[in-house]
């Protein structure tokens, strides 16, 4: 019966992710979920269960990796950028 629950629990959380607007946290509970069926399916002896899962939460945690990566990069200010403020600043400013 706790074998269920587990799977159970991994399908409410998966379920819930997509009430989530933000895709970031859509896939970290994405990822939660699946390794909590890789758990599930090691647990029942499914290979093909754990497969799945393994391949669901490497692809949801690297999007998100790359989606936050992204976003740094777009937040962050480039050497040029702040090079460029910094020479249009008047003397008495830079210092």
């Amino acid at each position: 019966m706790r074998l269920d629950a587990l799977g159970w629990i991994a399908t409410a959380i998966f379920s819930s992710s997509y009430f989530f607007r933000s895709p970031r946290m859509l896939r970290s509970i994405q990822a939660l979920a699946a390794l909590l069926w890789v758990a599930y399916g090691l647990a029942i002896g499914a290979l093909p269960v754990v497969v799945a899962n393994v391949i669901v939460a490497a692809a949801a945690l690297y999007s998100s990796l790359i989606t936050s990566r992204k976003a740094a990069a777009r937040e962050a200010p480039t050497a040029k950028a702040t090079l460029a403020a910094a020479q249009r600043r008047s003397p008495s400013e830079r210092y």
